[in-house]
């Protein structure tokens, strides 16, 4: 119930919205992976018949930010200057090396907002843990750092996301708490992709907000890889078989079906823009 409710919310905010994400030599944009048949099907009878899935006006949801490092970079951030986050989120300010940046919140928002959906950010940690700073040990850190229930969003910047991955999340499901798929919930996202960060060019918080694309029950543009079916299951988004790579001006992997790819939509995966 909660992971259908969660993806009704988010019926306005398909692909006319600017962003992405690529998959360029040193990161790929994202490592969730396709989403369960389920999923796909409520999509397709919300496109079938968007009025019967109408989301409230607008929506405003309560998030928690997690850094988590490694010893290594410890103080890089301070509680304090997590704790100023909420208080300037609209200031731009790179602290040292690693920092959850005060304009993070703000291109979140930037993103969603004029589909009508917000964040207000509840609170902020810092954790230092070698293992779990790799992405690697989600089923010990998400539970012993996530806040709030299945409808607050638990966004964890990690220092030492391997492989040269920028981010990745999981899809709604109908979760009970407790569950392992409650306590998996969450979107892991590179903290060095924040504002500011060195993830150049995925360094100014678009990586969130494609993964929080996902949490909502986004799926990437290119869905199904294919120049016939549903596509993303979004009405408005052309058919598109590939992710975008880079920034270009224009694209079209589907030449036969009608419009241009939505390379400055945050579901694919184009370099950040602001």
């Amino acid at each position: 119930m909660f992971g259908t409710l969660r993806s009704v919310a988010l019926c306005a905010f398909c692909a006319s919205n600017a962003l992405a994400a690529v998959a360029a030599v040193k990161y790929t944009r994202c490592g969730t992976g396709p989403p369960a048949a389920d999923l796909v099907a409520t999509a397709q009878s919300m496109r079938a018949d968007p009025q019967a899935f109408a989301a409230a006006t607008t929506l405003n949801v309560r998030t928690y930010f997690h850094v988590v490092t490694t010893v290594a970079k410890r103080g890089s951030v301070t509680q304090a200057q997590l704790n100023d986050q909420v208080k300037a989120h609209h200031y731009s300010r790179v602290i040292r090396s690693l920092t959850l940046n005060p304009q993070q919140l703000a291109y979140m928002n930037r993103s969603y907002g004029p589909s009508g959906i917000g964040f207000t950010l509840v609170g902020s940690d810092y954790t230092v843990n070698d293992n779990w700073a790799t992405g690697k040990y989600d089923m010990q850190m998400k539970p012993a750092l996530r806040n709030g229930t299945y409808a607050d969003l638990n966004v964890y910047f990690l220092s030492d996301l391997g492989g040269g991955l920028l981010g990745n999340c999981n899809f709604p499901e109908n979760v009970s708490p407790g569950s392992a798929a409650f306590n998996r919930d969450g979107c892991n996202v590179l903290a060095q992709s924040v504002p500011g960060g060195t993830a150049t060019p995925f360094n100014l918080g678009g990586t969130a907000t494609h993964e929080i694309g996902h949490w909502f029950g986004l799926f990437h543009v290119f869905q199904g890889s294919s120049c016939s079916g549903s596509g993303d299951s979004v009405s408005d988004t052309p058919l598109q078989q590939t992710p975008t790579q880079g920034c270009p001006t224009s694209k079209d992997s589907c030449p036969s079906a009608a419009g241009l790819d939505s390379i400055n939509n945050y579901m694919d995966y184009s370099d950040d823009i602001w």
